[in-house]
């Protein structure tokens, strides 16, 4: 009979032996001991696939019928229907421009000028830039921002599928550095939740005025036609938006132990006040006067609360008062047809363009929503469930922990871990 010495022995040399093969490529028995440790089950019952990823996704879009996932290093695409792997490239980042079959995938690299637009299906080239220091995705557009010294930037938008030049405009210089895909913009914080993907709804619709930020001031660009508007200097108490092709200031003074607010709506170039409101809080600030974040809503719907404490949603270009809330109601999303609306433990969806309740569902005190154009999507410990935006009628429902990452046309892409899955709607 060996002695305990003897098998601590063999042992070793199994384990030098093993590392030795494994480190020349003969033989590497790791990877596959680590898959089998990390297996998981599925991600919910009903889907119609399941992957399992090489890494932990940064974003998941669906572009047509291919299924695009973002890594940190790295882009990579899959057949919506079939989860067969379609084309994987080296990227920084990446991003949704365009919609449906008319999509196309924007990639860039970090710290590097440039970006690619990519065929979603094959990932071949269809255009290429070697200049740019930032891009903008929209349904109808590609935004690049050029700087080729401190005052000689320009703004340039694109045809997302045909690659051809719809305006270019120069905004003069930028005080700093905008990169990459998407960097912010002084507009409308969208709500949502962190189960869901804040870009489960996909590219936005490019917005009549965009603002490019620089250094306490703002450059206001027309888009219909590539003109620069106007440039609006913020004052130590203001917050400076661009909302529904409006202008807004939002103004915080402290005094007597708290923050009086006020916001007045503008037109450019004129100047001429749209609509103005005294104590309405648009939740620019945390606790103080400092109005340091954008202002709450989504698209072109502000979410204010009153001098009463009660939330209300507010038209950015005409200054209506949508919705107005008790002090009850939580509004969990929205964008510029419905809001999600929670009161208690019922959950409505409101219809702007009837101006009433749209439907109601039961729903936990924890449960938090986002609205995509396909579906409503709202999440609780351990269930998600996908509405219709209209009628609220179910389009899914399953008990998962998985993160929503998509609401494509046909369903959803949940994401748990490594592992990726395609539910359909009912």
């Amino acid at each position: 009979m060996a002695s305990s010495g003897t098998w601590k022995g063999l042992t070793l040399v199994a384990a030098i032996t093993v590392t030795v093969l494994a480190s020349t490529g003969v033989w590497n028995p790791f990877p596959q001991v680590w898959d089998w440790i990390s297996t998981s089950g599925p991600v919910a019952p009903g889907t119609q696939w399941q992957q399992r990823l090489g890494g932990t996704p940064q974003s998941v879009s669906v572009a047509g019928d291919a299924v695009v996932v973002e890594y940190r290093t790295s882009v990579e695409a899959y057949n919506l229907t079939t989860a067969v792997k379609l084309w994987s490239t080296d990227a920084d980042w990446a991003a949704l421009a365009g919609q449906g079959a008319d999509a196309v995938v924007v990639t860039g690299r970090l710290l590097t000028k440039g970006y690619q637009v990519l065929d979603p299906r094959s990932g071949t080239v269809r255009r290429a830039d070697t200049e740019a220091s930032a891009v903008w995705t929209y349904q109808n557009g590609i935004v690049d921002l050029h700087c080729a010294g401190g005052n000689q930037c320009r703004l340039t938008a694109w045809d997302p599928r045909a690659g051809t030049q719809l305006w270019s405009v120069e905004t003069g210089g930028i005080g700093f550095v905008l990169h990459a895909a998407n960097p912010d913009l002084p507009d409308a914080r969208r709500l949502g939740s962190g189960d869901v993907d804040d870009d489960a709804a996909g590219p936005a619709v490019m917005p009549g005025l965009i603002g490019l930020p620089d250094n306490g001031r703002v450059r206001v660009i027309d888009t219909a036609n590539g003109h620069l508007v106007q440039t609006v200097q913020t004052g130590p108490d203001q917050r400076v938006a661009v909302v529904g092709g409006r202008l807004l200031t939002i103004t915080g003074t402290a005094k007597d132990g708290t923050c009086y607010y006020g916001v007045v709506a503008t037109t450019p170039p004129g100047n001429r006040t749209v609509w103005k409101r005294d104590g309405l809080n648009l939740r620019t600030a945390e606790s103080d006067c400092k109005q340091d974040r954008d202002p709450a809503g989504g698209y072109d719907v502000l979410l204010g609360v009153d001098p009463y404490g009660r939330q209300e949603l507010i038209s950015g270009s005409d200054g209506r008062i949508l919705w107005y809330g008790d002090k009850t109601s939580e509004v969990l999303a929205v964008d510029d047809r419905y809001a999600v609306i929670r009161a208690g433990d019922t959950i409505r969806g409101w219809s702007f363009g009837k101006g009433k309740v749209a439907w109601r569902q039961n729903g936990p005190a924890k449960a938090g929503a986002a609205i995509t154009p396909y579906a409503v999507i709202v999440v609780s410990p351990g269930r998600v469930t996908a509405l219709a935006p209209a009628n609220g009628a179910i389009r899914a429902d399953v008990r998962t922990d998985a993160k929503v990452f998509t609401a494509a046309p046909g369903g959803l892409i949940l994401v748990s871990g490594r592992d990726m899955a395609y539910l359909p709607y009912r």
